[in-house]
């Protein structure tokens, strides 16, 4: 078995919380699995600007190039609000997507049957949802130029964004969820806004290009944006694998999050391309935020943490049967009537983050 080094940045408010289940699981995978994993801790965000100065320190990004992946928390905390814009918490995301070229961002959008009554769309709807939206994460118009507030005239301002793609950008991200449709049901619906920007158009001659070259076996649809956001709410089960840019990616990402109920139970996984020995680089983390008000008070919902990692063991590590595992285990302890304050019923009793974790440990242990 292969050893592999896991950089953990827990991160701000609720991070450290979500993240100690993760950090018992890695143990516990080590102990009676005999996984190779070598653990390394830094600080990220709020916390290494209070300790370093900067959201993220020159070192930190030089162990997060070394590990075989980066385990997230969360940044972000009222306390830093007044920080100079780059460095800011957020800061730190965007640096380390950027200098880790991480341009293939995995969004799973789950309804677990346990948790069927959370989501405002009716059970027949969304019951069996499993959506996979890959969305381009180093490119578009959050970092095209020229950007920028500018003086036009006297009284009178504009804000500049800038669309850019470029063919090998489209056609990388494109491949992705061509490969991962083949592992699932083999379907993938690539979305932009072609009928009224050229950066869509190009989109979409790319993606079709690309398919009939090399994925013919797959099943590929277009569909616009918009068009996407309606069919989300109106018939999601059709929906299998969704390739889209950073923009339309941010925004379906969530609409589809929200379908499942609670975004407190949702992974994610921003991915790099494989170098020649096959080892890419990788970032985990949950998509919920820091949640400040309620950090520290044993209140937060580990899964989605727990749920990203078990996309690590996938996808990073060639384990997928430990990953299988891990999900099933999540599965078993909704099933079983676990709930945090998040997912909890009104009057429904709930646990703290502590107790969900051991849940899943015990869970895992009894498979």
């Amino acid at each position: 078995m292969n050893s592999y080094d896991i950089l953990m940045l827990a991160g701000d408010g609720i991070g450290p919380e979500v993240m100690n289940p993760v950090r018992r699981l890695i143990l516990w995978l080590k102990d009676e699995k005999g996984a190779r994993f070598n653990l390394h801790e830094d600080d990220v965000g709020g916390a290494a600007f209070d300790r370093y100065g900067t959201p993220l320190s020159a070192h930190t990004l030089a162990a997060a190039r070394e590990a075989d992946c980066v385990m997230l928390g969360a940044v972000g905390g009222p306390q830093w609000d007044k920080a100079p814009y780059d460095r800011r918490p957020e800061a730190a995301l965007l640096s380390l997507r950027k200098e880790l070229d991480l341009f293939a961002n995995l969004r799973p959008a789950m309804v677990f049957d346990a948790l069927i009554d959370a989501s405002t769309l009716k059970p027949e709807v969304i019951r069996g949802l499993d959506i996979l939206i890959v969305r381009e994460l180093t490119g578009g118009i959050y970092f095209g130029a020229p950007r920028g507030i500018f003086d036009v005239s006297a009284g009178e301002r504009k804000g500049v964004n800038t669309q850019v793609y470029t063919s090998t950008e489209i056609r990388r991200v494109a491949r992705v969820a061509f490969e991962l449709a083949r592992h699932r049901r083999n379907r993938v619906c690539s979305c932009e806004k072609g009928n009224v920007m050229e950066s869509g158009r190009l989109w979409r001659e790319d993606v079709t290009a690309l398919h009939a070259k090399e994925y013919k076996d797959v099943e590929l649809t277009h569909m616009y944006a918009d068009a996407c956001a309606m069919m989300l709410l109106r018939k999601p089960l059709d929906f299998d694998v969704i390739v889209t840019d950073n923009l339309f990616g941010d925004i379906l990402s969530d609409e589809a999050a929200m379908l499942t109920g609670s975004i407190g139970m949702l992974p994610s996984a921003s991915l790099g391309a494989p170098n020649a020995g096959g080892k890419r680089h990788a970032m985990y983390e949950p998509v919920h935020g820091s949640a400040p008000d309620i950090a520290g008070q044993d209140k937060a919902n580990p899964l989605a943490t727990l749920l990203s990692f078990a996309m690590a063991l996938r996808y990073s590590f060639a384990m997928g049967k430990e990953a299988a595992a891990v999900e099933a285990a999540v599965r078993k302890v909704l099933a079983d009537g676990k709930r945090t304050g998040d997912i909890a019923r009104p009057g429904e009793k709930s646990i703290g983050t502590e107790e969900m974790g051991d849940a899943v440990l015990k869970a895992l242990g009894n498979q």
